[in-house]
């Protein structure tokens, strides 16, 4: 069964925030995930969600996902990732 992490982040140091997303992308595809949803366009259509940025990976299951979060790849991108802006991540079993 598939999972996705979805992720609501708001950067806050937008001159460190760029070496997060350029590193990042690998660490996601080695752990056989992919991206959704990076970033773009978003509106609220009910309830008071203001999300910041709106990121959403697939993996073929939360195992995956958790391989790849607690990876020592990420690692180091989470890293810069906390030292550059603030959110929230959740990991959701799909259909």
């Amino acid at each position: 069964m598939p999972a996705y992490v979805i992720g609501d982040i708001t950067v806050t140091d937008a001159e460190l925030y760029p070496s997060y997303t350029a590193v990042t992308p690998a660490t996601i595809e080695k752990y056989g995930g992919r991206f959704v949803i990076r970033g773009g366009a978003h509106e609220t259509i009910e309830g008071d969600w203001n999300p910041g940025r709106v990121v959403m990976l697939e993996f073929d299951d939360m195992a995956a996902a958790k391989r790849w979060y607690n990876s020592p790849e990420y690692s180091e991108a989470r890293e810069i990732r906390q030292r550059a802006a603030t959110g929230s991540l959740l990991i959701v079993e799909g259909l």
